[in-house]
């Protein structure tokens, strides 16, 4: 029996981790009521049959394969149909607005002033009256718009002209080319050697993490290396 249990928990672990990577990363990041309820029905579809030896493999498959089927489905009809993602999904809610709470709509979502409270604070936005709009989004999130003039200064409202910045490139990761994303960004092969080479580098495996930046600085910490 032990064997048996240890075999379908190996099956259905396998079984959930590809129907969770089918669902999309939505349902990973970000669970609204809806997918809350599916990540519920497949956690006990799959305790069942690892459960109870005498159930038969193929149903829970089954039971899995047809909520897999019926989760795409409704994340289709909600990419077509705005009607359907508002009566699956929901909808935003408005519940701060120029300062001011919007008390029905936080009636109606029996969200209270101090969960409201502590999501501002959370955002950095200690005083109700300093935000512009706060929407309380289908997963629970606080989306926060501060006014205005509370707002972080930013080098355009400066006039401040500032150079082009993407993101680094990693070329070495624990002691390994990453020729991936070399072959993606564009990066040569031996141009990073070179400029390795000119910080001492000789043998790649001594580095744990290299990568360059957007000015075409390779920046390199070796193994060992305090973090300070």
């Amino acid at each position: 029996m032990l064997v048996t249990i240890f075999w379908r928990t190996v099956l259905f672990y396998a079984v959930l981790l590809v129907t969770v990577r089918v669902m999309g990363k939505r349902e990973i990041g970000a669970l609204d009521p809806f997918d809350f309820v599916v990540a519920i029905l497949l956690a006990e579809l799959a305790a069942i049959p690892i459960e109870e030896v005498t159930h038969p493999v193929w149903t829970g498959l089954v039971a899995i394969g047809t909520l897999l089927a019926l989760q795409l489905l409704s994340s289709w009809l909600c990419l077509v149909d705005d009607r359907a993602r508002r009566l699956i999904c929901g909808e935003p809610s408005v519940v701060v607005r120029t300062g001011r709470l919007q008390e029905h709509e936080m009636r109606k979502l029996r969200y209270n002033i101090h969960d409201l409270m502590a999501q501002l604070r959370q955002k950095g936005v200690p005083d109700i009256s300093d935000v512009e709009v706060a929407v309380l989004e289908n997963n629970g999130q606080l989306s926060v718009v501060p006014r205005s003039q509370k707002r972080p200064v930013a080098p355009s409202d400066l006039q401040v002209p500032t150079p082009y910045e993407s993101l680094p490139i990693t070329v070495v990761v624990d002691g390994s080319f990453n020729y991936k994303e070399m072959r993606q960004s564009g990066v040569d092969f031996a141009w990073v050697e070179e400029k390795l080479r000119e910080q001492g580098v000789e043998d790649v495996s001594t580095l744990l993490y290299a990568h360059v930046d957007t000015q075409g600085n390779v920046r390199v910490q070796r193994k060992g290396e305090s973090e300070g």
